[in-house]
């Protein structure tokens, strides 16, 4: 039997697997990404990318392809309102100062699968298609593996294994995690991909009603439309083209629209699961695997590409010298996200046959926060805008001797930031600050008119406007873009530890700190 060796193997190839895979490819982790099915699945599924998950895509270097083939704020006409009458947009500008995302995108789940893909491949990985999970065991500081490729038993050995294999998890089942929650029999949607005649694609067409709604959207970039429609518990046909065009003729009163050559069909059912830990010794449960929600909100898919951002420079950390520890946080910080959208997916699904929906920055995920985690710690009291723990802030308009760039521009990469506002660290923290060399960036962002060498100058003011500073501030960004560390730049507490945490005395700094 062959025996292959790798850091960490992932089971599953949707968004979820496909962004962990990104994450850990581009700081050169050694993984596999193994998928049961034989290719990639045709299928909108989730449609609605947040702009927190554009804005992980546009670290990992991928959101122009991923816009490219979406569409930001798609008009949403209510059919019931009578001819024509379309309710003003409800989610605004594409952008603000500290979003550079700020809607949420419409795009096929396919699309965004194929620009992860494209992009696993550019930094060296792949995905195994055809090759299944059979079961697993832990072993001390090794998950083995068993899986099926093409017929042939093969044993993987890997330092961890991480489910991002959907609702129906092998991962999870092998590992006898309970899937708390329950499913509603009494709400449920036929789903398909279709083709349609007799509607502008110009708009998200909603013919509103508990009992029966339906609601044919178009699908950018393809000559599709997504068909969702609530059917009764006592509906026994599968799903089919000619249901459906029933159906939308009997709800609509309309003759003209025509149904033909679906691509994908689906009954769903109203499932809100999620397990009561994401960790099991070695081995993580991420996306779907750990939680599924009601698609109402564009909410699941988001929050497994979130798991997995929040999963992936843990592990490479602990894999370069970080202690262990670090992994506990993310069944600290990402079940209670899992919980909270649960309960937002329960009652947008509730709001989702009516026209009270409404984005926010929770539902848009800018508002997802780690405040009161082991990584998010305030040295220094609060601001009242900004506190550790919360999504780091971007902000265009910082300018310097290179140029003029956004915030972002700056966070963006492997490494985690120290950001101080008017003020240099003491001696003893800046010198820290080199000693960690490139895995962490060292940011002075100055008031207009009060200009040091080397800082960025906050010509519009929107960075001391989000970020709140005090006099001395000093934070550190993690990895993934969150407020980890709030402190003084004149003292410097807690920061040694706090870069300890997350990078540990790595092979790449043990040297640098022992000198």
């Amino acid at each position: 039997m062959l025996i292959m060796e790798v850091d960490v193997l992932i089971v599953g190839a949707g968004p979820t697997g496909l962004t962990l895979a990104c994450d850990l490819a581009r700081r050169n982790v050694s993984h596999r990404l193994i998928e049961a099915m034989d290719g990639p699945v045709r299928g909108s599924r989730g449609k609605g990318v947040q702009p927190r998950s554009l804005e992980v895509f546009d670290d990992l270097g991928i959101v122009d392809a991923v816009i490219a083939g979406g569409r930001f704020n798609l008009p949403m006409i209510f059919h019931d309102a009578g001819p024509g009458v379309m309710p003003p947009n409800r989610t605004g500008p594409n952008h603000r100062p500290d979003a550079p995302y700020a809607t949420t995108l419409l795009t096929p789940q396919w699309h965004v699968e194929a620009s992860l893909r494209a992009r696993l491949v550019e930094l060296g990985g792949e995905v195994e298609y055809a090759t299944k999970l059979l079961d697993f065991e832990q072993d001390g500081d090794i998950v083995i593996a068993r899986v099926e490729i093409e017929g042939r038993g093969t044993d993987i050995r890997a330092r961890w294994l991480v489910g991002c294999d959907g609702g129906r998890s092998a991962v999870r089942r092998c590992l006898g995690v309970p899937f708390l929650g329950e499913t509603h029999e009494d709400i449920r949607m036929w789903v398909g991909d279709v083709q349609v005649t007799g509607l502008d694609r110009e708009c998200w067409h909603v013919w509103p009603s508990p009992a029966a709604f339906l609601a044919l959207c178009p699908l950018p970039g393809t000559d599709r439309f997504q068909f969702q429609a609530a059917i009764p518990a006592t509906e026994t046909r599968e799903p089919s083209t000619e249901a459906f065009q029933n159906l939308v003729w009997a709800r609509t009163g309309r003759d003209d629209i025509r149904l033909s050559d679906a691509e994908w069909l689906s009954l769903w059912r109203a499932n809100v699961r999620m397990v009561d830990h994401m960790r099991i010794g070695r081995v993580f449960l991420a996306g779907d695997a750990a939680h599924v929600h009601s698609p109402a909100g564009g909410q699941g898919m988001n929050t497994g590409i979130q798991d997995a951002v929040n999963l992936g420079w843990k592990l490479a950390a602990v894999l370069d010298g970080a202690d262990e520890s670090l992994l506990d946080t993310y069944d600290e910080e990402r079940l209670p996200v899992a919980a909270n959208v649960l309960g937002l997916s329960s009652e947008l699904t509730k709001k989702a046959f009516t026209k009270e929906m409404k984005a926010t920055d929770t539902t848009l995920q800018l508002g997802v926060n780690y405040r009161d985690r082991n990584l998010s710690i305030d040295w220094q009291r609060p601001t009242n805008k900004l506190r550790a723990g919360d999504r780091a802030p971007d902000a265009p308009g910082l300018s310097s001797a290179e140029g003029t760039v956004r915030l972002f521009d700056l966070l963006r990469g492997l490494h985690a930031s120290v950001l101080t506002f008017g003020i240099d660290p003491s001696d003893e923290g800046r010198d820290l600050i080199d000693r960690y060399g490139g895995d962490v960036a060292y940011i002075r962002i100055d008031r207009q008119g009060a200009a040091s060498n080397g800082s960025w100058i906050d010509t519009e003011g929107h960075a001391f406007r989000h970020y709140a500073p005090q006099d001395d501030t000093l934070m550190v960004i993690r990895p993934d873009g969150y407020v980890g560390l709030m402190t003084s730049a004149r003292t410097c507490e807690g920061l040694s530890t706090y870069l300890q945490r997350i990078f540990g005395l790595s092979r790449r700094n043990c040297e640098k700190l022992r000198n």
